[in-house]
């Protein structure tokens, strides 16, 4: 059946993206501001609470938004499961820009070729892993939600 235009695929990348990003965001400037700007980090272990925390956001937000779609009879969930939580690596790169325009002061064009290379690198990075947590536990919760039916 025709879908309503809350369940178009970019528009659920988008409004899933927005969850995940917004478990790491404010990590992502120390991290960020070790790594260009030479600073000390010290919180390893706080890392690894945001890294728990962004797991488990990206197992809610997919699972959550492809049932949605299962209940608006669209079958075609794989790549939704992992662009729901894999466009968080959208706002990551947004927030690259951002913390660029904002924070740094490299003028040399080859500097800034190096940062945006690296950036988009760590993107790309962020998405696989986004998106392949969102995919996997969607996968699996699908496989349940239709293991449990019984038919005679």
């Amino acid at each position: 059946p025709s879908q309503p235009w809350f369940l178009h695929p970019a528009f659920m990348s988008l409004i899933g993206g927005v969850l995940p990003f917004g478990a790491v965001f404010t990590e992502m400037f120390f991290i960020m501001s070790s790594i260009w700007l030479h600073q000390f980090y010290y919180l390893f272990g706080f890392v690894f609470l945001v890294l728990i925390i962004l797991i488990l956001t990206c197992i809610e937000v997919s699972i959550s938004l492809v049932y949605f779609q299962l209940t608006a009879e669209d079958w075609r969930w794989w790549w939704r499961g992992f662009f729901a939580s894999g466009s968080s690596a959208f706002f990551v790169f947004v927030y690259s820009i951002l913390y660029f325009n904002t924070r740094l002061s490299i003028t040399k064009s080859v500097s800034v070729a190096i940062y945006f290379g690296w950036m988009t690198v760590t993107a790309f990075s962020f998405m696989l892993f986004t998106g392949t947590v969102g995919t996997i536990a969607t996968f699996l919760f699908v496989r349940a939600i239709y293991g449990s039916i019984k038919i005679d």
